[in-house]
């Protein structure tokens, strides 16, 4: 599929807060709402959005149960604790590149939703790596269901990146009336697996079950490539998948020409 979009904008934003991060999305989600964001940057567009984080953060889904992280621990570790508004579950933001896309489309979710993981699929394929699509839901093993449901990448759905049988891309969505936000999340590194050390278990051997539920079900850059990719380098391959998989032109903006609709 070439998406519908007549034109289409990306944004690097840098690192910051999980708050910081959280609410630039929700406005910017409330920009496409109100008609602001078409307005300046014309109907019919879409924005994805490059950023990271600064301190190190957990995100949680909108409707997620927070009684299933440690807020003590995160606090010792200055980890922020910060809701999504989009669904899903838990997910460690540390070493890793991170995406939002925002839409205006009567497209169905899971054509936007395959559409994000091509246009990654193939930024990820001049590092040589070869990704390929989930094609059904991956079911989480029955021992680890309890503490598993509190972390996003023990489970993997349709048109979700894997390599080697293990997930590579996690992502959520929300979407109201036909304005669509899409996040997810990168792991440069295997640190997205230090969220174990962050989840309130109830015995130890939970914390040791959703470790290695992780490690066997999860992938990173770092464990593929054997190094670690710079986020810059990210972002430049992502700008040229976009040229790739977009039939529409491709403009790059600038934080600062976004904040006159924030």
């Amino acid at each position: 599929m070439n998406a519908p979009f007549s034109k289409v904008y990306c944004v690097d934003t840098g690192s910051h807060t999980g708050e910081e991060n959280m609410e630039f999305d929700r406005r910017i989600m409330a920009a496409f709402l109100d008609g602001r964001f078409q307005l300046k940057f014309g109907t019919g567009s879409c924005l994805w959005r490059f950023y990271a984080w600064q301190p190190y953060a957990i995100t949680l889904g909108y409707n997620q149960d927070s009684s299933g992280i440690d807020t003590e621990k995160c606090r010792q570790a200055g980890v922020d604790i910060v809701r999504r508004p989009t669904g899903g579950r838990a997910v460690f933001h540390a070493d890793e590149f991170t995406y939002s896309f925002f839409s205006d489309s009567s497209e169905q979710n899971s054509e936007i939703y395959r559409m994000v993981h091509e246009t990654i699929r193939r930024a990820l394929e001049p590092l040589g790596i070869h990704a390929e699509f989930c094609r059904s839901t991956l079911q989480r093993s029955q021992e680890a269901q309890n503490a598993g449901s509190v972390s996003c990448f023990t489970a993997s759905a349709k048109y979700e990146l894997q390599v080697e049988g293990r997930k590579l891309v996690g992502s959520a969505q929300r979407k109201t009336r036909n304005v669509l936000l899409q996040h997810g999340s990168l792991p440069l590194s295997g640190r997205h697996k230090e969220l174990c050390g962050f989840i309130a278990f109830s015995e130890e051997s939970d914390q040791k079950d959703i470790r290695e539920e992780m490690d066997r079900k999860t992938i990173s850059l770092e464990e593929i490539l054997g190094y670690t990719p710079q986020y810059g380098l990210l972002t430049e391959l992502m700008r040229d998948a976009l040229r790739t998989v977009h039939s529409s032109d491709v403009e790059v903006l600038q934080p600062v020409q976004l904040s006159d609709i924030l």
